[in-house]
């Protein structure tokens, strides 16, 4: 991520100063019109940048991790033996520089303080606010770090503001949604990304629309009813990445029904393109919750009611969602993090959410199917 973020920041400034210089250079005595020039210089010092980022990135975690080890951490589930328990588990050893794991413990075991001694870390999986408590008055009491997967409430929570009534401490929750001032500017970035991502994609548009039509000959694109705004269907476009005339569900590993052109198109994402001519419509925004299909959502709907609060904004091509979770991501865990952007909603929380769907691409995971079809 400290790559990543400085590299997207370096490169952004460079081409800027470069489109400055070129402007600067375009007068009488030297270029008479705007041209680019030394486009290959501009590219050296990108690449030599980059390495120095690499090369000083490596060597500050390598003296970072040297004089801090990891930390103790132990485990508190509602389940030791579930699902969500053993994904926090692997990614957790993933860390093995940051995290030490020297417990784990149900949560309805009997608070012995001592156990926490030696304890710096505590991550608290799927454990309901009341049993947690009586956990994090003695974590906060001994300053240990926790973290905890939180519940609907704790979200709304998160994104409460805090007021007093006379002397008394409030926390306000504006539960309106976005408003006007915040419509407007997220549509105008909207329009201007929707424009300028047309501009730039049309080669793809262009090679994925030949490819397609080369691989069995069928049609470019795909239409299908999808939820937005206040629960209102529209018709999202994508470039069709499965066989004609087959039965539509949510795609699963090792899916037979995706063309060889579909799988390249879906790994590197670019299936979701032509929803630039959603956001144009309106139908969609750059930034919002992932438009499921509508048999999806009234499946989820039956287990987990709470799921329409995602419809509280327009649907987006990118979000947290999409870039944290995977195609299989469960609903609940999707609903928390699209109500993690709709409570904390801002225009910087926009941008940045842009700028890290590039991430999107490298990861192996993000879109990985169902094990089941889901009707």
């Amino acid at each position: 991520p400290i790559i990543y973020s400085m590299t997207v920041g370096i490169i952004l400034t460079d081409i800027l100063t470069y489109l400055q210089l070129m402007i600067m250079n375009t007068n009488p005595f030297n270029n008479p019109v705007f041209k680019l020039e030394q486009l290959d210089t501009l590219l050296i010092v990108i690449v030599i940048q980059i390495l120095i980022i690499y090369i000083t990135t490596s060597i500050g975690n390598g003296i970072y991790f040297k004089m801090n080890k990891p930390m103790k951490t132990l485990l508190v589930c509602s389940d030791p033996e579930d699902r969500d328990t053993g994904v926090i588990e692997r990614f957790i050893d993933r860390f093995k520089l940051q995290y030490n794991v020297v417990g784990k413990v149900h949560q309805d075991k009997i608070l012995d303080p001592q156990c926490l001694d030696s304890i710096e870390y505590v991550v608290f999986v799927n454990v309901r606010s009341a049993e947690r408590k009586q956990w994090v008055d003695e974590c906060y009491k001994r300053s240990i770090s926790f973290s905890y997967s939180p519940s609907i409430s704790d979200v709304l929570e998160l994104s409460g503001e805090h007021v007093t009534f006379d002397d008394k401490p409030m926390i306000s929750i504006d539960a309106k949604g976005l408003s006007l001032e915040q419509r407007f500017v997220k549509r105008a970035i909207d329009l201007l990304g929707a424009i300028v991502g047309v501009i730039l994609s049309s080669p793809i548009w262009i090679v994925s629309a030949i490819a397609i039509k080369l691989g069995d000959g069928g049609s470019i694109l795909f239409t299908q009813d999808r939820y937005t705004i206040n629960g209102k269907i529209f018709k999202v476009y994508k470039f069709r990445t499965m066989k004609e005339n087959v039965e539509n569900y949510s795609s699963t590993e090792g899916d037979d029904r995706i063309t060889k052109v579909g799988k390249v198109l879906r790994k590197i994402r670019m299936d979701e393109l032509p929803q630039l001519l959603n956001i144009l419509k309106g139908d969609m925004s750059l930034v919002g919750p992932r438009p499921e299909m509508i048999s999806n959502v009234e499946q989820y709907e039956q287990e987990l009611p709470e799921f329409r609060y995602r419809l509280r904004v327009k649907a987006g091509l990118t979000g947290i969602a999409q870039i944290e979770g995977k195609y299989n991501t469960s609903p609940y865990d999707k609903l928390l993090m699209d109500l993690l952007y709709i409570e904390n909603y801002s225009i910087w929380s926009d941008i940045k959410l842009i700028l890290r769907t590039v991430t999107v691409i490298f990861k192996s995971d993000s879109t990985e199917g169902f094990d089941k079809p889901q009707k």
